[in-house]
């Protein structure tokens, strides 16, 4: 099995056990959980996940780190909660699913990933747009990234400018490609606009204008609404690669008419 497949399929366990009444402590346990499967795909972390997987005798515990307590011990309580469910009579038939959860915990503890991790948390806390692990300013710079890449991640979003492309690696054939895949921020400015209707925070005449502004930013929000004529914009920022970009929310309409 795929995976893609492996890590997706544990989010089932997760929303069986999802209610609206539960405490904020089983929430937050949960949202780890969901989290850290979708931070290894997001991540394009495929292989070395597999990897791991395979050589995972004993399972080693969550190590503690000091730059990171409060991390650490959501990582520890979550490990405890879903090792109990393995015992629980009403987890028959559940038990590869919850083990796959629980070897997403420790690979993230084991490689050390807590920093990465800890981001991770904060864009989707954040609402950000559509995460990305590189941005190169032109086509060139990321195929040479990639081709000298040892080991590239597996279908991770990347930017090329402030276009989306998918980062496509096989390692059995060494099959490297980057094709683009504007659906992603595409699929995320429709979601956004059905959240609400989009207020601007700033408006400019030219599009050189709205640049400008957004690059003298020195700590811009994630996401913001401005207009450039009478056309409504995003703004998106990527802290970690101080990438700013603007797109227009015709983009969605784009999206709905090829879905």
């Amino acid at each position: 099995m795929k995976v893609q497949t492996i890590l997706q399929h544990p989010q089932e366990v997760i929303g069986k056990r999802w209610r609206e009444d539960q405490s904020p402590e089983q929430a937050r346990i949960l949202g780890l959980a969901r989290d850290a499967l979708r931070f290894i795909l997001a991540t394009g972390q495929h292989y070395p996940f597999e990897d791991f997987r395979k050589g995972l005798q004993p399972a080693p515990p969550v190590k503690y780190r000091e730059d990171f307590p409060a991390l650490t011990e959501r990582l520890g309580k979550t490990v405890e909660f879903f090792t109990n469910l393995l015992d629980e009579p009403d987890s028959a038939g559940e038990e590869e699913l919850i083990q796959v959860i629980l070897d997403t915990l420790r690979f993230i503890s084991a490689t050390g990933q807590y920093e990465g991790f800890s981001q991770y948390l904060e864009h989707l806390e954040a609402g950000a747009p559509p995460y990305i692990v590189a941005a190169f300013n032109t086509k060139q710079e990321a195929q040479s990234w990639l081709d000298q890449h040892p080991a590239p991640p597996c279908f991770a979003s990347i930017l090329i400018g402030n276009d989306y492309h998918a980062v496509m690696y096989d390692r059995e054939t060494n099959f490297r490609r980057l094709p683009k895949a504007n659906s992603s921020i595409s699929c995320y400015l429709v979601d956004l606009e059905e959240e609400g209707p989009p207020v601007a925070t700033a408006s400019f005449a030219t599009h050189e204008e709205a640049e400008a502004w957004l690059r003298a930013q020195p700590n811009p929000a994630r996401h913001a609404w401005v207009t450039i004529g009478s056309e409504l914009y995003l703004a998106a920022y990527h802290p970690k690669f101080n990438h700013r970009a603007l797109y227009p929310l015709s983009m969605a309409d784009g999206y709905r008419d090829d879905a």
